[in-house]
């Protein structure tokens, strides 16, 4: 079988300017400067420079993303800051991103391209390599005009058709049948892997997933839990591949935890279909330890795309603990000031969980907590 190959968005260090949009009309908990402090992460988790940013607030969506002006006042700005590329918050339809790339005169990507980058260079296994290359391969079909410029040439001539087809035709016939084999190879991989964990743990019935935004510590307390040595790091989208282990409760109770993908805003949904083998780890569940971050100033809004996301994977109803995480991160006077409001703040969401804890991964503190709140679900 030929090596499958992931692909990144350019050079190390391109210089980008990150470009939003508001709609006046639409409630959000986030606000455009929120958006792109997050795409500025993401940029840099993609090797690039973030050195500006643009944004301008709507009363609808434009066809052109932004309006005449303002797309002159973005070239004049992409000039003055020797930009290179244009990074934007939304994803642009192929006709977007070929009219952006023909004004601007610089190459421009949109957040799912991007997020799809930081997916490439955390890719470690066979199956998280061929999600990404299904992500990838799904998102290039409605742009090969654009991204392929021997498919300009839709004319006659020998070599330029198929029996019937023009040649946009065959490569899209062809790409879709790449799309069908990727597919079936994941299958393949995943029921070998649920084989071999039924195997190992076939005694076990009761399921634990670890779900919530990416880099809230799911991996630092997953290793706590169960005295793995999963790979931690203070990054997005540290962890793509679900990994499952034994935890031990007690005498009488053990179970399967697994470690899952992590969440982030506007995740686009090629990538959530990619990864849906992944994620139905988390499906399968009986509960959900749903991992936040405190520290994070959008701490509620990160619980809210979560569930969100969740509810869309149509597991948004299952039993859920909600553990706030990283409290070495923060001061004890900055607690006793979060204390004051986040139980109400999370109540004020309609969410609804089993159990919330507070635990440190850093510090191994909480994990009695954890323990004794499965314990107390499961019994």
């Amino acid at each position: 079988m030929p090596k499958h190959k992931t692909y990144k968005t350019g050079p190390f260090f391109e210089r980008a300017v990150l470009v939003g949009i508001s709609l006046r009309n639409e409630e959000s908990n986030w606000s455009i400067d929120d958006s792109l402090s997050e795409l500025s992460q993401l940029s840099i988790a993609a090797q690039t420079n973030p050195i500006t940013r643009f944004s301008q607030s709507l009363n609808s969506p434009s066809q052109t993303y932004l309006g005449k002006g303002k797309l002159n006042e973005l070239k004049d700005l992409i000039k003055e800051k020797k930009i290179n590329v244009a990074i934007f918050d939304d994803e642009l339809n192929p006709n977007q991103q070929r009219m952006l790339e023909d004004h601007l005169k610089i190459k421009v990507i949109d957040r799912t391209a991007l997020i799809i980058d930081v997916f490439a260079q955390r890719a470690n296994t066979k199956e998280g390599r061929l999600q990404i290359e299904l992500a990838q391969t799904e998102y290039l079909l409605p742009r090969l005009a654009g991204q392929w410029s021997h498919l300009e040439r839709l004319g006659g001539g020998v070599g330029t058709r198929g029996p019937g087809e023009t040649q946009i035709e065959t490569d899209r016939r062809l790409v879709r049948k790449k799309i069908s084999r990727i597919k079936k190879e994941i299958v393949r991989i995943q029921n070998q892997r649920e084989n071999q964990r039924n195997n190992r743990y076939n005694n076990l019935t009761n399921n634990v997933s670890m779900v919530g935004y990416t880099n809230a510590g799911k991996s630092a307390l997953f290793n706590n839990l169960t005295s793995s040595k999963v790979i931690e790091k203070n990054q997005l989208f540290s962890t793509l591949d679900t990994t499952s282990r034994k935890l031990f409760i007690n005498t009488e109770l053990n179970c399967i935890i697994s470690d899952t993908v992590g969440f982030v805003n506007k995740l686009p949904p090629i990538l959530v279909a990619a990864f849906k083998t992944t994620l139905e780890e988390s499906i399968n569940s009986q509960l959900l330890l749903h991992v936040s971050d405190i520290s994070s100033p959008y701490l509620i809004e990160q619980i809210i795309i979560v569930n969100k996301q969740l509810t869309e994977l149509g597991i948004g109803d299952k039993s859920k603990i909600l553990i706030l995480n990283k409290k070495d991160l923060i001061s004890k006077n900055e607690y006793d000031a979060i204390d004051k409001n986040i139980y109400k703040r999370i109540y004020e969401t309609g969410i609804k969980y089993e159990d919330i804890i507070l635990t440190s991964a850093q510090e191994n503190w909480g994990i009695k907590e954890i323990k004794s709140s499965i314990q107390q679900f499961f019994s």
